[in-house]
Order: structure tokens, then sequence, then C-alpha cells
């Protein structure tokens, strides 16, 4: 018996208000709607294709594609922009929704003419149909509400891609055998096909971590699909039977849940190998993504001839995936038995060495160095074109602070698995720490963050979100990043770094010293060991010219880098130099000073100049210092900070000065330039 008319339409009206109010969070579906209408998920599903014939998932997506239609017709945002405004994960997802919503792509809104905009009606009842259009009148309204409240999330004028990514999600494979001992079995099958589809470079794979969450859920593939931003998904079945392997695989279109591909295994253990690479092939062949002759040897390459070395690699693999101190050991004593069993198995050295390495990745004292080298030597003998092999090689050019080589190595080992998230974060840490460059620190921490979507690890997606707000920070990219700090502290609130990258943040969009040393002691205060932010605070006195509030704070950031003997922050050594002879502790800065002109003289980074400028300005050589400056306005790709220059108290002698105000101004504009062409760029790759 059909609900009571009123009923209904009640019910459709809060629906709708609630979808429309949760629309720009992209982790909102069926499971929060229930909720937030105070009943259980299944009579929420029952009432909504009651309704309207639509399952809760679409019913949710449909909202979002009207609301996107109103932003388009408004024609104030790019396409990119009202992607991630309706909550879908990436735009390539929502360009391939609404296609097949409307039956053309969203950036051709502007070019249809009202009445070609209106998306024909399905065949359901008059009632439902009656119900539909009062709901899509509400839904007008609200989107109204929308628009007048809404902020920014992209910067204007994004491009749509050219063409349709090809992204794709392995979901965890279910243990179809009695004997839960062969969970690892079937998990090793999972990664085999993840590892095998993150080797094709036009092909987007979303990580392991990120798909971990799912092993044991409710949700449907839509709403999978939307958190995730991706077009395909791969489920499987299996289970280890004596000596055969039997296997289920299912190729499912995200956007309309249809099978496109599915097939059964039932093979010998010895062909297990073989049977890895035919699934990779079938499944590029059903998506039709270009796998070219290098990826495809790169696929069928057999990781070992020994089954039993193979079976303890699989082991190994689940403690290795914890990163946990006890899971990396109790990997690398399975690794070891892989290796006793097949002295030449490559993948296996690589996981010992990259085991080693994270074991010691936040520590001082680093124990394992050698042992880093010997096994990542040891892989690259078996295997020189293995991702893995060249990672665990950078890792111990990391170790041993040999920048300049651990390079090469991590871009090769992305040539060879192009979806590498290890890789990917390794590289923009590099470019931001190491090897200082803000376009492809922000093109790796977006890559990053991409692969690493929607992780069920919530401090791990704070700690994503934080490096891309920073990366998009440097780059001069300001909303965005307020953005993305907001959102690293939504996924944990106790993110130890982010409320200090905030209020940087904060402040290149108010530009109010006062405000920002009010921000930054309250950080310092929750915890005073903090020396980047205690330097910092004595910084932005330094910038007042408040020279006695300065060296309070500059002094015990002082004392405490000695006491621990840290070498850190050296390039303010020139601005802690002059504030201690300003409050008359003379010999003290000749210290500082002659260990500022040390660090100018080696510095290799792109900001060499900028600390030469700043010696020749202590040395009161003008010239000297207009010229360094006019050095430094020939590097690209540095920080949004260094537009700031022009405040440095040192350079006041000359702040009125010709040819010191045009260097600014060429940095200034050379700065924005890049950032526009960072900006098409990215945006251009689906990036941004």
């Amino acid at each position: 018996m059909a609900e009571p008319q009123k009923h209904m339409e009640d019910f459709l009206t809060q629906a709708t208000a609630i979808v429309v109010e949760r629309a720009s969070d992209e982790q909102f579906g069926v499971s929060e709607l229930a909720e937030a209408m105070n009943m259980s998920r299944s009579n929420l599903l029952r009432k909504v294709k009651s309704a309207t014939n639509l399952s809760a998932s679409l019913f949710i997506r449909q909202v979002r594609l009207e609301i996107a239609m109103e932003l388009l017709k408004e024609g104030n945002l790019s396409v990119s922009e009202v992607s991630y405004r309706v909550g879908f994960g990436s735009p390539s997802y929502f360009i391939k929704c609404f296609r097949e919503h409307y039956g053309f792509s969203p950036g051709e809104v502007g070019n249809k003419k009202v009445e070609e905009l209106q998306k024909p009606e399905n065949p359901i009842s008059k009632s439902t149909a009656r119900n539909r259009s009062q709901y899509w009148v509400f839904t007008g309204l609200a989107v109204i509400l929308l628009i007048a409240l809404a902020y920014f999330f992209w910067p204007k004028n994004i491009e749509e891609p050219s063409q349709e990514e090809k992204s794709i999600a392995v979901l965890p494979f279910k243990n179809e055998s009695a004997d839960s001992t062969n969970l690892y079995f079937v998990n090793g099958l999972m990664e085999s096909t993840l590892n095998n589809l993150q080797k094709i470079k036009n092909l987007r794979v979303i990580s392991r971590s990120s798909v971990e969450k799912y092993r044991n859920t409710n949700k449907s593939i839509p709403e999978m699909a939307e958190e995730l931003g991706v077009s395909y998904f791969v489920t499987g079945s299996g289970q280890k039977v004596g000596e055969q392997v039997l296997l289920s695989i299912q190729l499912i279109d995200a956007t309309n849940e249809r099978q496109i591909w599915a097939e059964q295994y039932n093979r010998r253990l010895a062909d297990i190998f073989s049977l890895q690479n035919e699934i990779a092939t079938q499944i590029t062949d059903a998506i039709k993504v270009i796998v070219t002759p290098t990826e495809l040897q790169q696929i069928e390459k057999r990781p070992t001839e020994n089954l039993l070395a193979y079976d303890y690699y699989l082991q190994a693999l689940e403690p290795y995936h914890s990163r946990t101190d006890e899971g990396l050991q109790r990997g690398i004593e399975l690794f070891e038995k892989a290796i006793e069993q097949d002295p030449e198995f490559s993948l296996a050295y690589a996981h010992v060495a990259i085991s080693y390495y994270l074991l010691e990745m936040f520590r001082s004292e680093k124990l394992y160095t050698e042992k880093i080298n010997f096994y990542a030597d040891k892989a690259l003998l078996y295997d020189s074109k293995s991702a893995e092999s060249l990672t665990a090689k950078a890792f111990y050019y990391i170790q041993s602070e040999d920048f300049s080589l651990a390079l090469p190595y991590l871009q090769k080992a992305l040539e060879y698995n192009p979806n590498s998230s290890l890789a990917i974060q390794m590289l923009a840490d590099f470019y931001f720490r190491l090897a200082p460059d803000t376009e492809k620190y922000l093109e790796y921490a977006l890559k990053a963050v991409q692969l690493q979507v929607a992780s069920g690890d919530s401090t791990t997606q704070s700690y994503s979100f934080l490096q891309l707000a920073n990366a998009l920070m440097t780059a001069g990219f300001v909303e965005q990043a307020r953005e993305f700090i907001d959102r690293s502290l939504v996924y944990d609130s106790t993110n130890y770094y982010a409320p200090h990258l905030r209020a940087y943040i904060l402040f290149a969009e108010e530009k109010d010293n006062q405000k920002m040393l009010q921000r930054l002691i309250k950080e310092w205060k929750k915890d005073p060991s903090r020396l980047d932010i205690l330097q910092d605070i004595g910084k932005f006195f330094y910038l007042e010219k408040k020279y006695d509030s300065a060296f309070m704070y500059y002094r015990q950031f002082v004392e405490a880098r000695e006491a621990n003997g840290l070498a850190i922050y050296e390039l303010e050594n020139s601005k802690i130099g002059w504030v201690y002879e300003k409050t008359g502790n003379v010999q003290e800065a000749k210290k500082l000073y002659k260990e500022f002109a040390t660090f100018a003289e080696s510095d290799q980074s792109i900001y060499r100049n900028i600390a030469l400028a700043t010696q020749s300005a202590l040395d009161e050589n003008w010239v000297e210092t207009v010229e360094y400056l006019e050095a430094f306005a020939q590097e690209e790709h540095f920080q949004y900070w260094f537009l700031y220059l022009e405040d440095e108290p040192l350079f006041g002698p000359i702040r009125s000065r010709a040819d010191f105000q045009q260097v600014m101004e060429k940095i200034k504009s050379d700065f924005w330039k890049q950032h526009n062409e960072i900006r098409a760029k990215l945006s251009q790759e689906g990036l941004l």
C-alpha cells in the first residue's frame, strides 16, 4: 500500500534539505542521511525507493547534480569548483556522472538554451512525478540559500579536463575459505591485482590504505565512488584449496553499478603468476585503458619461481602494512624466510630495506643505515627495474642525507609504478625540504592526496591534508590552503602541526602581525618545547621592531637549540643576531653573525642569494645587497613567503631606492606569473 501523499512529500522535503545542506561534504552518504533523519538505513532505502524510484545513493547524487546545474547556470564557477562544491571526489568523476544524467558535459552548460538544460523525467507514476516536482522546487529554493552561504573551494577559471580520466579502486577481496588463516593469501591476490594496475600510467589507482576501510562496509558502490572519486571498482573473493586457487573477480562501472566484466578462475597454485597477469590484462581491456609495452613487461614480470618463498612474502605483507614497530619487525622476519627460500627474490629484499627505513624514519639515532643499503643493493642486483628496489635505494640515500642522490631513484621508481603513493609522498617532501620547488611540491602533494583519498586512518588523512595545505600555501593558493588546513583539523583536531600552519595561512589573508603574534603565543603555550613556534614569535616581534620582546623569545630559542645540539633555522641567525645587537648583547650577536656567514656561504639551495644579500646588508654593502637580490629574482618556484622581503628590517636603509623597489617588483610579478602557470598546468592535468 502506498504511503500517504502528504507524509511522502514531507519526507522528500526533509531529505532534500539535509542533502542540500551537506552537499559539499564528500563523506556524506546514505548512512549519514539515515542518521540525520533519525531512521534506520533500511527504512531510508525503502522510503526513498518508494518516493522517487531511485536508490538512496542515486537520490543523493541526483540532488547534488541538480545543485551543480544551478551553479553552472550562474556561470561564476568553473567545472572543477562546482564538482568540489557539490561533494564529488574528483572533477573527472563529476563530469562522468553529469554527462550520464544530463546527456552532455558540464562544460557545455553555458552554450545550451534553457529548454535544453532540463533533464527529461523518468517514466514513473504520476504521484511520484508530482512529488518530484515539488521536491525539485524546494531544491531550487535551497540552492539559492546554498549559493548565498557557500565558500570557495578552488580557484577561478579552471578548465574542464580534455578527456575523461580512468580511475579504479580494488576493494578488499573476501576470503571464501573456512580456514581463516588463508586470509593472507586472499589479501595477497588483492594486492597483486592492485600492484599490477598501479604500473599503468594512464590509470589512477587508489592506494590500499584508502580502500581497506571498506573491507566490512555496507556502503553501496555509488557511495564509495563518491568518496573515492573513481570510475570503476574491482571486487573479488577467493580461496586456496590444497594446490588449487579458486578466484572470482568482477569489474563494476561505478556510475550505474553495472557489471562490465566478470570471471571465475580455478587454477593450479603453480599458475598463480600467470593468473595475476591475466586478471590485470582483462581489466585494462574491459575499460579500454592504454597499456604501453614497457608497462606490460612490468606486469608480466614474475617476482619469484619459488612458491614457498612467495607464500612467506604474502604472509609478510600483512604485518608490514600495519606500519607499527612490531608489525615491521614481524614482516622483516617473514621476508627473510622468503629470501632463504629464494636468495634472488628482489621484492623481499626491497621490503626488508624499506621496513628498516620506516622503523627509524623519525628517530634521531640511526642504527640500520648499512642494512638498508645492503638489502637495497641486493634488490637492485636482482631487479634493477623494480619500483620497490629503486625506492629502497632512495631511502638509503635519504637516511645518509645524500639527498641529491636519492632524487633520481625516486623519479625512476615513479616511472615503473606511476601510482606508488610511497614514492609520491617522498617526492613531495623532497621538493619541500630538501630541494625546494613549489611547483613540484604542490604537484606531488596533490597526487598523494588523490591516491590516499578517504583513508580509513583519520590521522593519516589529516597529515595528508596538512601537507597539501602547506604546498598550496607556499605556491600562493591561500584560499585553497585555508580549506585544506581546516579539513586537516576536521579529520584530527589534535594534529600537532596544523594550528601552526593555519596561523600562517590566516596571516596571509589578514596581513596582521598582531593577530599572528596572538595565535603563535597561544599555540606555543600549549607546548613550550615547540622551538619552531618559539623562533616564529621572536621573528614577528623583530618585524614589529619590538626588539626587547623579540630578544625574550629568541634567547629561549637559542639556549634550547644549543642545549640540544640542533642545527636548525640557521637562515634566521641574521635576525636573531640583529636583535641581540639592538638589545646590547654584542658578543653573542657577533657569534650569531659568524654562524650566519658560514651558513650563507655553504647554502646550495635556491635561497642562497637571499642569504648572501642579507649578509651584505649586515655589512652595509648596499650595492652588493641589491645585486644578490637581483640574482635571486632569476630563481623560479620559490615560496610565497619571500614576497615579504621588502618588509625585512635589515633592508630598511635601501627600501626607498629605485633599484631595490624595482627588484622587489620583479620578484612579486614573477612569482604571480609562475603561480598562474602552475594553476593552468595542474588544472590541465586534472590535479587542481
